[in-house]
């Protein structure tokens, strides 16, 4: 692999993320004071709740700045677009793919801890798998300049967090019984269907259409490119049987609620 290591990534890649660890401190420490303002439930809350509350609050504007900057840089610039001859798109970057590497690097690393901190109470194994395997495919892009497309594509799921978050936040505050607890279920639902199912198959067409150039990459990044995003979309397909799951008894509940409540 050569490494990817300029005058430029030298400043660029340790301050970005160092600017995703501030940025989670920060957005922690607003969620906080915000909702202790704010919301009247939140006093209420046990510890391990309230740090999960404010973990959430960096999880959701990571999530949102990962997912603008993703769409911006895959869909909207022609940074990646085959008729613009900027060379073969698996060697294409930028450097706003390396700082949004950099930041949710970051991001991952602080999460990270306070799993560990706190373990199990923050997630499970499943959440040490999804995090150790994110930042070694992102790091693996960021060292070696490759394959930033389909990372960005596989950051670009993120967009489905703050729907996960606000489902956590409803179920704390005791509204799950809410039309917005059901209305944001069927979004997440949808959402994670399009962003974490659909688009997982397209990378995969996209990555079978570009064999030669994925194959042009050094061995370990080739398999990895491979490896990460499958075992990532495994994953993805069990949180979304969880997902349906839910989602249809929530619904059968509202159609039991609604059907007792025309019988009396």
């Amino acid at each position: 692999m050569d490494a990817n290591f300029g005058p430029q990534e030298r400043i660029l890649w340790p301050a970005s993320v160092l600017a995703g660890i501030v940025m989670c401190g920060a957005v922690y420490e607003m969620t906080r004071k915000v909702s202790s303002r704010c919301f009247k439930g939140y006093s209420r809350l046990s510890h391990m709740q309230k740090v999960e509350w404010n973990n959430r609050g960096f999880s959701t504007f990571h999530a949102l700045v990962a997912a603008a900057i993703s769409f911006y840089l895959v869909m909207v610039s022609d940074l990646f677009n085959e008729d613009v001859n900027n060379g073969i798109i698996i060697d294409r970057k930028s450097w706003l793919s390396d700082a949004m590497f950099g930041v949710s690097i970051g991001y991952f690393l602080t999460d990270l801890t306070m799993i560990l901190w706190y373990f199990p109470s923050l997630g499970g194994k499943e959440y040490l798998l999804h995090h150790g395997l994110s930042m070694y495919a992102i790091g693996l892009a960021l060292l070696s300049g490759k394959a930033h497309m389909y990372i960005l594509m596989v950051l670009f799921t993120e967009v489905t967090t703050p729907f996960v978050n606000l489902r956590w936040y409803l179920d704390v505050a005791g509204q799950k019984t809410c039309n917005l607890y059901l209305y944001n279920g069927v979004t997440l639902f949808v959402g994670w269907l399009v962003a974490r199912i659909i688009l997982f198959v397209y990378l995969f067409t996209h990555m079978y259409l570009h064999y030669d150039q994925a194959r042009s990459i050094f061995t370990l990044g080739f398999y990895s490119l491979v490896a990460v995003p499958s075992t990532v979309s495994v994953m993805n397909v069990f949180w979304f049987w969880k997902i349906l799951k839910g989602m249809v008894k929530t619904m059968s509940r509202r159609r039991k609620h609604s059907e007792n409540g025309k019988t009396d």
